[in-house]
């Protein structure tokens, strides 16, 4: 049974509405879901005309009257004053606005069950901020509009899955941060992440931090001091867990089956090896929030918006990967303590 996807359209100044129509041009889509786009009419027809792709659109006030069929955009419609005045490639405050207003429109649909999973659009900071919008991105906006702390981001390109113990940090912090304790923790959520995808009984590896996992000491004591005694409470826990794995390895392992999902313990540590796999294919899942959300790991690309050159790879991907996932989705195994 096609789940029903919730698409926001995100900045409207940006590449998100065509990347959406391009999405929705291709037939395939709407054999995996029903896709339902929350935003507004007018940025969809300049991203068809612009993209020279021809869609009609279908405006309905509820997910269950959509027709959800190739040709068709289905599409709810907010109300947005002055959206017509939106320029593509510049940051404003009215694009900031709608943007949140079009997610905010999305998350209330799969809190009442309208949706099964939101397939999100780029948005911009300077934007959000611009419009009084209190919130650096996407995860802490709908982790705020859902009531819930501490989401888990993973990374998925092909049958590669990898979490991240620390994003948005310096290199230096990051090591710092490598304590036994809050490792431990971070593995047992990304157990629970996974069998909340549907994965029964995963098997997780944990990157090293240092060249050769330290080779017992010689080039670095975080692996011995703090990541192994971590890996060993979550194995005598019962956790199918190793590590820690060199890093020029286990992302490699991974991919070709060996392992369900890797802990990758810093930013760009997880960020490079997913997008050296397949940069434009490399898609981000929000998990521990009572509906998934996927979303493509690009920008609003301001420097080619409205020029009809944008590729819809990645919107198409994270479209497909909802649906894959929707019907499987058990967010109670991740709200439980």
């Amino acid at each position: 049974m096609r789940k029903i996807i919730a698409i926001p359209l995100g900045d409207v100044a940006g590449i998100g509405p065509e990347i959406v129509v391009k999405s929705l041009n291709d037939r395939e889509i709407y054999d995996t879901c029903k896709p339902l786009v929350i935003g507004h009419s007018i940025p969809l027809q300049k991203a068809m005309k612009v993209s020279g792709v021809a869609l009609e659109i279908n405006k309905i006030d509820n997910p269950e009257k959509g027709l959800y069929r190739h040709g068709t955009v289905d599409l709810i419609e907010l109300d947005c004053p002055g959206i017509e005045n939106i320029e593509f490639g510049k940051i404003q405050k009215e694009a900031g606005l709608f943007a949140y207003s079009f997610i905010k429109g999305s998350v209330e649909l799969a809190l009442h069950n309208k949706v099964s999973a939101l397939a999100t659009t780029p948005i911009n900071k300077e934007a959000l901020k611009a419009a009084g919008i209190p919130y650096i991105g996407h995860t802490e906006m709908l982790a705020d509009l859902c009531g819930v702390s501490n989401p888990l981001t993973m990374f998925q390109v092909k049958n590669l899955r990898v979490f991240f113990f620390t994003r948005h940090l310096s290199l230096l912090e990051a090591i710092k941060s490598i304590k036994e304790k809050e490792l431990y923790e971070h593995i047992t959520m990304d157990i629970k992440a996974l069998q909340s995808l549907g994965i029964e009984k995963p098997k997780l590896a944990v990157a090293a931090l240092n060249p050769h996992a330290g080779e017992h000491g010689l080039f670095g004591r975080e692996e011995m001091e703090e990541i192994e005694p971590a890996v060993k409470k979550a194995q005598e826990q019962g956790l199918n867990i190793v590590g820690p794995v060199p890093a020029d390895s286990v992302f490699y392992k991974a991919l070709q089956g060996e392992y369900d999902a890797v802990l990758s313990l810093y930013h760009d540590q997880g960020h490079i090896a997913t997008k050296m796999v397949d940069f434009e294919r490399t898609i981000s899942l929000t998990l521990g929030l009572p509906f998934l959300r996927t979303s493509v790991d690009h920008g609003t690309a301001f420097d080619i918006a409205g020029k009809g050159i944008a590729t819809s790879t990645s919107m198409e991907e994270a479209i497909r990967l909802a649906a894959e996932y929707a019907s499987v989705y058990k967010y109670d195994l991740l709200s439980s303590g």
